[in-house]
């Protein structure tokens, strides 16, 4: 069976940066414990490994047997620590899947409030559904929050960044990548193959004739073996058909009854389902932009994949470029939202939304951030013009003073100045 990360792929794609190396390496030297979500192989063991080579004591709740031997007694934690060799630096203890015992986040506490500079807790975990259900013991006022998403733009640059002689403004600026000039960033790739395969680091270092197997694994195997073994789903062939229709309606705006009369299942339990995936971190939300004068607006939310890879191998669609580019504009919006979205995330503050009114009037994404709009409409063209930003005009003239510019996502080589108003940007200055 192909597994999406194997020792020689670990060993390769640790080598490269991570966007939030610096702020982690910066918070594990602090007094709290430390706590990073994500969805599976998005890289969070394979960071830590990278950042903690030699942790004093790790577990990994993915492994049944020391997941059913915690599960018997979690509370075995804390004779181990305690035994550990008391040191200057504080020893790491570092815990993965943790979602798998929840009840080992009491012995962390406990072990926390009697010492808080003896041990560094770091604990990982890939679904909040059982943490949540289980009113699991999240550490308030102990813990960092991290979370880590497939690779962003600043980790894996389109082979035409470097195309432009300046620094082409940005929709959503992030810092320059944390871990550069101690690593390099994952290779470079076009735009349609990251369409096509998505952004999952193992994905970025697999060979090319492996991708599609790897990715049809991950939806067969890793989300069958979350689900089953946390009892997330009593009926595996409904969801199984709730999943293939969800990932084909993904981007568009909700429909309940739709997805319901089509996979079978009541829409009580559709509504449970999509939950489940963004508890999974494998899916997100994006809400209607509600602050308008507008009386017609639509306000049912959009639902996205984390990751295009994932989306087509769960739609069972053929993971190739031609399945992309059979129909690519709805697939490339896709892609800038779910960049803007990741991005917001990693930069901990900002909104994204999208605007639609029932009479068609729509603009594909809006960034709310520090009391700033900022509308983004994609365009799968190369030659944009005036009425193309028609839509992008109306919502800055709606809203004068929170949004003073937009701009269109494209395929033009160069930024262009459409209006005094609107810019279109290249996906690569995205």
């Amino acid at each position: 069976m192909l597994t999406l990360e194997s020792p020689s792929d670990y060993k390769v794609h640790c080598m490269f940066s991570r966007w939030i190396e610096s702020e982690i390496l910066r918070k594990l030297a602090s007094p709290y414990v430390q706590i990073m979500f994500g969805a599976r192989q998005t890289g969070k063991s394979t960071l830590l490994r990278k950042l903690i080579p030699k942790a004093a004591i790790g577990l990994d709740f993915s492994d049944p047997r020391q997941r059913g031997v915690y599960l018997k007694d979690p509370g075995q934690l804390i004779p181990q620590c305690l035994g550990l060799p008391k040191s200057k630096s504080p020893l790491f203890v570092v815990i993965d899947e943790a979602q798998a015992v929840p009840p080992i986040f009491d012995a962390v506490q406990h072990l926390y409030d009697n010492d808080k500079n003896r041990w560094r807790f770091v604990i990982c975990g890939s679904s909040a559904r059982k943490l949540r259900t289980t009113g699991a013991n999240l550490l308030p006022g102990r813990a960092l929050l991290h979370h880590l998403y497939p690779l962003i733009l600043p980790e894996r640059p389109l082979p035409e960044t470097g195309s432009l002689a300046y620094a082409a403004k940005s929709v959503l600026p992030l810092p320059r990548c944390g871990g550069a000039g101690k690593s390099p960033l994952f290779p470079p790739t076009n735009l349609v193959e990251r369409m096509t395969f998505g952004e999952l680091p193992g994905l970025a270092t697999a060979a090319p004739g492996r991708r599609a197997d790897l990715l049809n694994a991950y939806c067969l195997v890793y989300l069958a073996e979350e689900l089953r073994r946390e009892a997330l789903v009593k009926d595996w062939a409904a969801f199984s058909r709730f999943l293939q229709l969800a990932a084909v309606e993904a981007g568009q705006i909700l429909n309940y009854a739709k997805i319901s009369k089509d996979a079978g299942v009541s829409q009580p339990t559709v509504k449970s389902y999509y939950q489940l995936l963004e508890d999974m971190f494998i899916a997100f939300r994006l809400p209607a932009f509600s602050r308008s004068s507008r009386k017609n607006l639509l306000s049912t939310d959009r639902f996205f994949f984390f990751d295009l890879g994932v989306r087509h191998a769960a739609a069972e669609l053929p993971l190739t470029e031609a399945t992309v580019l059979a129909n690519p504009g709805p697939v490339f919006e896709q892609w800038v939202g779910i960049e803007l979205w990741k991005r917001l995330k990693y930069l901990g503050s900002g909104r994204l939304h999208y605007f639609r009114t029932k009479g068609g009037a729509e603009v594909d994404f809006i960034i709310e951030r520090e009391n700033k709009l900022t509308p983004v409409e994609v365009k799968w063209c190369e030659n944009p013009d005036l009425q193309d930003a028609r839509h992008l005009l109306a919502f800055l003239d709606e809203h004068p003073r929170s949004a003073t510019h937009g701009f269109i996502i494209c395929r033009c080589p160069r930024p262009m100045q459409l209006h005094e108003k609107v810019t279109a940007l290249p996906w690569f200055c995205l």
